[in-house]
């Protein structure tokens, strides 16, 4: 699967509910008539803090992630050639900023778990730079390798996602250079709750997993999000 990640700042005189109001009633609907678009999901941003780790914190003052998900980045493509597209670049425009678009290859760690009745899973999202003398390469190696074990460890862990991106840019035709969007990987990880994320941080697998960081990541920028599933 392709996944197309856009990140999104509100513009400033849209107010805060009326942003999350455009992007569900009249953005998203506009989105699943992509063709070949297999899944589309919102993610709100709802919290700005460092939560739970003490590591260097990217410039990123965004309000929203978008995730489009495809067969394959031909699919994506004619998506973004179809006349169904036209109109979706105009109506962003009508509430938000797009920061950049971010083209990625998931990696599934942890699957999610299913939602008990004691409400929605927590979610966590993070974007990730490399130390700059690491190539991507090295940066995938480690990331993939060690960390992704080092976090399946975590207790109370309720799903775990790496989004390696592989393309900076809306058209795989004209991709934008490294320091135009300088993000190498996406978190997603989901709790039942943000007492278990903060106890799962707390752990011993925890406190492995960040000193590995030290060694790949320059900077981790996170975000709780409200996930709204679209498509």
């Amino acid at each position: 699967m392709m996944l197309r990640m856009g990140l999104l700042t509100r513009r400033p005189e849209v107010p805060p509910d009326q942003f999350a109001r455009h992007w569900r009633d009249r953005h998203g609907p506009l989105a699943t008539r992509l063709p070949g678009l297999r899944r589309y999901t919102q993610n709100l941003v709802t919290d700005r803090s460092q939560l739970a780790i003490d590591h260097a914190r990217g410039d990123w003052a965004i309000d929203g992630v978008s995730q489009l998900w495809f067969d394959d980045a031909a699919a994506m493509q004619a998506a973004v050639d179809s006349p169904e597209f036209a109109p979706i670049p105009e109506d962003n425009d009508r509430f938000a900023t797009l920061r950049g678009v971010l083209l990625a290859m998931p990696n599934l760690v942890v699957p999610v778990q299913e939602p008990t009745q004691d409400g929605p899973l927590i979610k966590r999202m993070s974007l990730l730079r490399r130390r700059p003398d690491l190539d991507a390469a090295r940066f995938r190696e480690e990331w993939f390798g060690f960390h992704a074990e080092a976090v399946r460890k975590f207790p109370r862990i309720a799903g775990y996602t790496q989004n390696l991106v592989v393309q900076r840019g809306g058209d795989p035709r004209h991709p934008l250079p490294y320091e135009a969007l300088p993000v190498d990987g996406v978190v997603e990880m989901w709790f039942r709750s943000r007492e278990d994320l903060e106890a799962a941080f707390a752990s011993p697998a925890a406190v492995v997993s960040q000193r590995h960081a030290l060694d790949f990541i320059a900077e981790i920028t996170t975000f709780l999000v409200e996930p709204h599933r679209v498509l």
